[in-house]
């Protein structure tokens, strides 16, 4: 007899050994265009970034980091998405009522990001939200919590305003939810993990469009393994001097491998680097120019440049797990300590 995970295990046509074919639950497929739509009303109304959450989180689908002109301004948003006409059932004044349960309030008020709920509705195709804090929470007779969505709320352009102050926060703060964010990365690092970013920056493109990708190097000649991805506009900003504030926590340097290959093969697509200037800053009138220790290794078709980078944990990087482990042994204590 074949153990169950072998014979339950889906193959190339989308059935399974047993004959039975693997199917989409229309609820699955709601919650995606939920998602969908949602990435959508950040990047096409609030022209912000969208980027879902790619790690494993309770609670929190997606990011939603705030853009000011071409200029990303490090403010982040949590954001819970919920799709599917069932969450429209419990009507409230002006709106409809969602009914988090206690766990997820708790994690959700020590969250290190504001956290806005987000409905989306597949008949009327609107996003409706709300932001979760004291002043939205109620407390319901029973003991546990609703919180009202207003059907005002449509995620547009018309929210732009009130969720960019809620994204709002003291620069330590900030700087502080950033490392929080980053915890699992730099748990790599300490860990003995190669951590590479990979980045696609078009560059002719006054916007500063590109792509960053995080991946694990295992160092078997293959392609690194996704951890994160996301998209980013940097205007005329240098990818070599924005990248390494991107990563505070780390320091960045070239990955050799890839650039020895590079340099190795020489083709047509791989250039001699040694005095590589970023394109927005050849026009600069400047009396002396160094190139920069960041550079690509390749361009394609005089469009695109790529990078390899590789990061390894720095002072911030080991300072901020040692305190957060003591945070964290000290918050067990408390908890311990407040027990019967």
């Amino acid at each position: 007899m074949q153990h169950p995970a072998v014979r339950d295990r889906p193959l190339q046509d989308g059935t399974r050994e047993d004959g039975r074919v693997m199917l989409r639950t229309p609820s699955a497929k709601v919650a995606s265009v939920g998602v969908t739509r949602t990435a959508l009303a950040i990047q096409d109304e609030l022209g912000w970034l969208f980027r879902e959450q790619p790690i494993e989180d309770y609670g929190i689908d997606a990011h939603a980091e705030v853009v000011d002109g071409e200029r990303v301004r490090g403010r982040l948003l949590a954001l819970q998405i919920k799709s599917g006409t069932s969450w429209f059932e419990r009507p409230g004044p002006g709106g409809w009522w969602f009914r988090p349960d206690q766990a997820h309030v708790q994690y959700w008020m020590n969250h290190s990001l504001p956290v806005v709920v987000v409905l989306y509705h597949p008949e009327t195709k609107h996003c409706y939200w709300q932001l979760v804090n004291r002043r939205t929470l109620v407390e319901t007779s029973t003991g546990g919590w609703k919180l009202l969505v207003p059907e005002s709320q449509v995620l547009d352009a018309h929210a732009r305003a009130v969720l960019r102050e809620a994204a709002e926060g003291d620069p330590y703060v900030l700087r502080i939810r950033e490392l929080q964010l980053a915890k699992p990365w730099i748990e790599l690092l300490a860990s003995g993990t190669r951590l590479v970013i990979d980045i696609e920056e078009w560059v002719n493109k006054t916007s500063g469009r590109g792509s960053i990708s995080l991946g694990i190097d295992h160092e078997d000649g293959k392609d690194p393994e996704p951890v994160a991805s996301w998209g980013v506009f940097l205007g005329l900003a240098s990818y070599a001097d924005v990248v390494p504030r991107l990563f505070g926590w780390a320091d960045v340097a070239l990955h050799a491998e890839t650039y020895e290959e590079a340099d190795a093969r020489g083709d047509d697509e791989m250039f001699d680097w040694a005095d590589y200037v970023p394109p927005q800053e050849e026009e600069e009138e400047e009396e002396e120019r160094e190139p920069h220790s960041l550079r690509p290794y390749a361009n394609g078709a005089g469009e695109v440049d790529f990078w390899r980078l590789e990061l390894t944990l720095n002072e911030v990087g080991r300072a901020f797990l040692v305190v957060d482990r003591f945070a964290t042994d000290s918050g067990r204590q408390l908890t311990v300590v407040r027990e019967p």
